[in-house]
């Protein structure tokens, strides 16, 4: 379903703009100023913002730069009653993908938007770059976003350490749209994408003639970055030889482009980002100490989703509204919700993002049930130790006693005991039981029906 958020503080304006969108079967979210719209926007990364340019507070260009920051394919219209070319000025130099004049023409207003979807391909595009992981109430992830924001306001350089999907260049991206950098290029280079020597290439350019296949000169992507930010990706993954380079980079500001002597100098911000820990890998000698300490200077890191739970139903819905096709819309049923709140979410945030996907594209009604789990693939996340250990702390359920482990018992017969306890312990919950033993919903239900535990069609709870 197409959606857009309504920012205007006449109501009776935002009465008339919904009412548009809604009879053109847009999902529509209204607020009546800055503060109301940004809070909506972090909950629902809507893919078009319709806002006022003036309000009381904060102002449209304000709710635009921030939902930029926070999803860069984020289409914005700016509405104003009162035109002026230095408005217009500031809203294409801040992003705004178009400027109309009130009285709105809603013909104009429709065509804009259509203009803007369809430059961005859609939802489904939307949603590839900016990935949605920014979505979230949890304290955690508050307070990670929060220091984010704290970290944009100065020039220090950042290092954030996360596992992956979690959603790192996302927050990197937010920083660099809320720094004073933000009109300035935003340059991301994946360090374990190279081999050592494209990747010094890649990193600091090169004079033409400097190797085999040079065969001209080559800006790096330092000074690609020049007045804005540098995102190094994988920071971990970067070889031995080349962090002393990258090291004197970081301290002077200035190298030189291979095959030439010349220095270059650049004004970069640098935000690295990592799904190792650093610190480990610097006592085991495969990280230089001094490049961490240099890379380290504001350090930002990010729950992973096991541990931000109460964002999961937010987030799936979110997903399900950007994947959902324009006339069919798709809803998520309590027990689908059930079994996503269930897993582990090894893969974080991403694996919530393709899970919602896959249901929403074979989803044969317009509720998801039970069968959005089916090929979710949850038996690659390993044992029941994939779950965070509180959410196993207080269960009631029976343990397997040391005459159920004794030698000479079958595989089948502790099989079955297993599956017993296990379903017992969640209440009848498959989905649950299911994630615990780090096998699919599929497996469980073929299982209960194979060893004839007794009405397996009870287990009703998923």
């Amino acid at each position: 379903m197409k959606r857009v958020l309504v920012v205007d503080d006449e109501a009776g304006m935002r009465a008339a703009l919904e009412a548009h969108f809604l009879q053109r079967s847009w999902g529509v979210d209204t607020a009546g100023n800055a503060d109301e719209a940004l809070e909506k926007f972090r909950r629902v990364l809507h893919p078009l913002v319709v806002t006022d340019i003036r309000m009381p507070g904060a102002d449209g260009f304000a709710v635009m730069r921030e939902a930029r920051a926070l999803a860069p394919n984020t289409g914005v219209i700016l509405l104003t009653a009162f035109a002026s070319v230095p408005d217009a000025v500031s809203a294409m130099k801040g992003g705004a993908c178009d400027y109309l004049l009130k009285p709105v023409s809603f013909s104009q207003l429709e065509q804009a938007a259509e203009r803007i979807l369809a430059d961005s391909h859609g939802p489904a595009g939307f949603q590839s770059e900016a990935g949605q992981g920014l979505v979230g109430d949890a304290p955690g992830w508050r307070r990670a976003l929060a220091r984010a924001r704290q970290a944009a306001a100065s020039d220090a350089d950042v290092l954030i350490e996360a596992e992956s999907g979690t959603g790192k260049e996302l927050v990197a991206r937010l920083i660099h749209g809320l720094s004073s950098r933000r009109d300035r290029p935003f340059v991301a280079v994946n360090c374990a994408a190279f081999p050592e020597t494209l990747l010094e290439s890649e990193l600091f350019g090169h004079a033409r003639g400097a190797f085999t296949g040079a065969t001209m000169a080559k800006p790096g992507r330092f000074e690609l970055a020049h007045r804005g930010t540098l995102l190094l990706d994988e920071i971990g993954e970067m070889p031995l030889g080349l962090q002393p380079k990258l090291l004197r980079v970081l301290q002077e500001r200035e190298f030189e482009r291979l095959g030439e002597t010349r220095s270059v100098k650049v004004d970069v911000r640098v935000i690295s980002t990592t799904n190792r820990a650093l610190a480990a890998m610097v006592r085991e000698g495969k990280f230089r100490a001094d490049l961490y300490y240099r890379l380290n200077v504001i350090a930002l890191g990010l729950p992973p989703l096991r541990e931000r739970r109460e964002d999961i139903a937010g987030l799936a819905e979110h997903f399900a509204a950007l994947y959902s096709s324009p006339g069919k819309p798709v809803r998520l049923g309590k027990e689908f919700l059930e079994g996503l709140a269930a897993h582990g979410w090894p893969g974080n945030v991403r694996e919530l993002a393709n899970c919602v996907r896959r249901a929403v594209a074979l989803a044969s009604g317009l509720e998801i049930g039970l069968e959005g789990l089916e090929g979710a693939g949850w038996e690659l996340a390993g044992p029941p130790g994939s779950f965070a250990a509180g959410d196993r702390e207080g269960w009631t359920g029976k343990a397997l006693g040391d005459d159920q482990l004794r030698a000479g018992v079958s595989l089948g017969t502790m099989e079955r005991k297993l599956l017993e306890v296990t379903l017992e312990a969640t209440g009848g919950n498959r989905s649950r039981a299911a994630a615990l033993l780090g096998v699919s919903l599929r497996t469980v239900r073929n299982k209960i029906r194979s060893y004839g535990l007794p009405s397996w069609s009870s287990y009703i709870h998923d």
